[in-house]
């Protein structure tokens, strides 16, 4: 989970800026007012249609055959057509309003829309003017002459009226208009010549064309202008000529479908006709009268003759077999009798045979095959068996001609009933060809006459609810309160978005409150405010002042972290100071922090332990102001750490300086000579026991050591501090910075780790901006952030 968001902090952010957001809001009111006055007003125009449903017009001439089923266009489609760009060409081309006079005025220039006080004519070709770009300026004189410059502001060349100007776009030849001239007479003009395609597209873009309801076909058309009337007039032509292109593409789908109509007709009326020449040529050449007669006749006659052959052929199949019979016979049997033989003569022949085989077998009972009776039926029979055979041999004959014969009639008719089919099917082929052409051609007469009625009676695509008027009088753009509204609003989003954009990019320490977020539990000292360069001296001439009070609560929680840990046998006295870099304050806060020690009555020793870059005897060897005497800088220039750690025959003594500043005795340490190694020399065995020996001499010992990010000088010496400060800057230690030190705590390369801020702003200095009560009180300059 996140932090919880200090609310009260958050605020303070902003509102201890409070006067850059007066300034900036000041600042963007009189912008708003300035651009109120000088801002051209703008009125609102409003129309309103209806858009019709498309019903039985010319577009739907073949709604019946499904061919063109156009139904009501969506309205986002109409909405489309409505702000179509070829429209606003026409709308400029029919107004004149890639042409603008505009009379010149102190603040801002007027346009004049109607009646204007002169009428200018070019001689160009509409080609090169609709795509030409030029401004001039005409000064009206008199009645009779005008100047003419292409530059603002400069007294051009004197014409008279009606004579020729060479422009830039050609010849030009400017008429007064009488009526309204003495109103303008002596002021000057602007004229403005924009390409068509330019000026349809600005058009475009500020006409606005709603639907309320989605459900609804109702369209609301706005339009902000400069001139009240020429918005009105450009809502009105818009719709006049969105009603009249849409009744030009219905005229124009109409006459082209009268076209095809008539084009149709004349080809079916062709093919009509061809269709009923092969009618009669069908008729003619296959004798057809009526199929279904000549069918019936067929069948009837057909079945007639397959009776007779169907009796013809069994007559010759019996006659055959009698004559087989005869054939086949070598004695006198009985033949058969009524097998269906129509000749009476082999009959009778075959029934008096008969009887007289039955004659003889009764005679051969009683007698023998050569009894004379006998003998004589013999002879008879055999004369009749000769008779029947000629009988049935003609016979045969004949029954064979005639089987052949019904055969051939029966193949022709059966030729005859077999090809009525396909003499039918060809007939209804053309039947039907007959009737599909004659119903396509009264269709399409049908057709023609709907089309002539759409033609004379096309409607418009939209009724006009309301033309174009103006809901308000007053104009709606610049709309003053919300101008007025804007300019606050932007006023207060200036300062806020820097000082947001600051705050979001920052990455400094500014404050002890600030650095308590990062350090968590290790102790904040204290923190010390921002000061001019004369201040940063060692002396303090002001004990009311903030520095003072603030030096006093950073003694204060030393004091603390001191008496915490103190025992009789260790004095936890030792305090190291250092910092991330150079310039954060080490030296200014360890000597000063020496000095409000001593202003205590404790006895105090200031130790210079930097020794690459001493600082000590800068900051106790000022100016004249500093509090030190001539005979204290004399004494600053004597032996230091190194020479002591260098050369064996130099004491304690003789590096120890006694200072009195401002009545307050302070010893002091200064770091030396700077020597070519430095690292080395604090590895140096003495370096122990001088420390140790100031601990037990000293109430305090104040070690001024090197940057800590830098160089290693101050880890070889860390393990005789009991509590080391690092120092911070407000605005100059970046907060990753502060892991650095907490990360050798943790690691056990130092202890005693506890932090200080130093050269805060006022405005960030302790928990209320300020320490004390009312010291120290600065006038800030206004133009100051912090």
């Amino acid at each position: 989970m996140g932090e919880n968001i200090d609310l009260k902090e958050l605020l303070s952010t902003y509102t201890k800026h409070w006067l850059w957001f007066v300034l900036t809001c000041v600042i963007a009111v009189l912008a708003a007012t300035i651009y109120l006055r000088y801002a051209t007003p703008k009125y609102m125009a409003t129309a309103k249609i209806q858009i019709l449903e498309e019903k039985n017009a010319g577009l739907n001439l073949f709604q019946d055959s499904d061919l063109f089923n156009f139904g009501n266009k969506n309205v986002l489609d109409e909405i489309e057509l409505i702000r179509s760009r070829s429209n606003f060409i026409q709308i400029v081309e029919k107004l004149d309003l890639n042409t603008q006079i505009k009379e010149i005025g102190n603040f801002r220039n007027k346009p004049i829309y109607k009646n204007p006080p002169f009428f200018i004519n070019f001689f160009a070709e509409d080609s090169i003017l609709n795509k030409s770009s030029v401004k001039i300026f005409i000064t009206l004189k008199s009645q009779t002459s005008f100047g003419y410059s292409e530059e603002e502001g400069k007294s051009g060349k004197v014409y008279d009226y009606g004579e020729r100007i060479n422009t830039p776009v050609g010849e030009v030849v400017l008429t007064p208009n009488l009526e309204v001239f003495k109103k303008y007479e002596g002021k000057d003009f602007e004229v403005d010549v924009i390409p068509v395609d330019l000026m349809a597209n600005n058009y475009r873009n500020a006409v606005s064309v709603t639907n309320d309801d989605e459900n609804s076909s109702i369209l609301s058309l706005y339009l902000k202008d400069a001139v009240k009337q020429r918005a009105s007039d450009i809502l009105n032509e818009l719709i006049l000529i969105y009603n009249q292109n849409a009744i030009n593409d219905k005229r124009l789908i109409a006459d082209r479908t009268r076209d095809f109509i008539n084009e149709r007709i004349s080809n079916i009326s062709s093919n009509l006709t061809e269709v009923d020449q092969s009618a009669e040529d069908l008729r003619t050449n296959r004798n057809i009268t009526d199929i279904d007669t000549e069918t019936s006749v067929n069948i009837n006659v057909g079945a007639v003759n397959r009776q007779e052959l169907a009796n013809a052929r069994n007559e010759l199949y019996m006659a055959s077999g009698m004559r087989d019979i005869i054939d086949q016979q070598e004695g006198y049997d009985v033949l058969p009798t009524n097998i269906g033989n129509q000749d009476p003569t082999i009959a009778n022949a075959t029934a008096q045979y008969n009887n007289l085989v039955q004659d003889r077998k009764r005679l051969l009972k009683n007698a023998n095959e050569k009894n004379p009776v006998v003998v004589n039926i013999d002879q008879q029979l055999a004369e009749l068996k000769k008779t029947l055979k000629t009988s049935l041999n003609s016979s045969v004959n004949n029954l064979e001609l005639t089987v052949n014969t019904l055969s051939n009639q029966q193949a022709i008719i059966n030729s005859k009933l077999y090809a009525n089919p396909s003499k039918a099917r060809a007939l209804r082929d053309i039947t039907r060809r007959q009737q599909t052409t004659e119903e396509l051609y009264l269709y399409l007469l049908k057709k023609r006459e709907e089309a002539q009625v759409a033609v004379a009676s096309t409607s418009p695509k939209c009724k006009v609810i309301d033309y174009a008027y103006w809901p308000n009088r007053a104009p709606v753009s610049p709309r003053r309160k919300m101008v007025y509204l804007a300019s606050l609003l932007l006023g207060l989003l200036i300062p806020f978005s820097i000082i947001y954009t600051v705050q979001l990019l920052d990455n400094k320490v500014h404050n002890m409150k600030s650095l308590e977020k990062i350090t968590k539990n290790v102790p904040i000292l204290g923190e010390l405010p921002k000061l001019t360069k004369k201040q940063l001296k060692a002396s303090i001439t002001d004990d009311r002042s903030v520095l003072s009070e603030s030096l006093r609560i950073f003694r204060t929680n030393l004091d603390y972290l001191i008496k915490t840990n103190k025992t009789p046998q260790h004095k936890n006295n030792i305090v190291f100071v250092t910092s991330s870099i150079s310039g954060e304050g080490k030296t200014f806060i360890s000597s000063n922090i020496a000095l409000i020690l001593a202003s205590a009555h404790k006895k105090v020793l200031l130790l210079g332990a930097d020794v690459r870059n001493p600082k000590i005897y800068d900051f106790f060897a000022l100016d004249k102001k500093s509090g030190f005497s001539k005979k204290d800088k004399e004494k600053a220039r004597g032996f230091g750490l190194t020479d002591y750690l260098f050369d064996e025959s130099i004491q304690v003594d003789q590096i120890v300086k006694k200072l009195s500043v401002n009545s307050h005795e302070i010893d002091v340490i200064y770091s030396g000579r700077i020597p070519p190694n430095p690292a080395e020399l604090l590895l140096s065995p003495k370096i122990g026991p001088l420390i140790n020996s100031m601990s037990e001499k000293y109430d305090y010992v104040i070690v001024d050591t090197a940057p800590l990010m830098v160089v290693t000088d101050t880890l070889l010496i860390s393990q005789y501090a009991d509590h080391l400060i690092y120092v911070t800057r407000a605005g100059v230690t970046e907060t990753k910075a502060i892991d650095f030190p907490i990360k050798l705590q943790e690691e056990g390369k130092i202890k005693g780790l506890a932090f200080v801020v130093n050269d805060v702003a006022g405005s960030n200095l302790g928990y209320g901006g300020m320490y004390g009560y009312g010291y120290g009180r600065t006038k800030k300059k206004w133009w100051k952030l912090t």
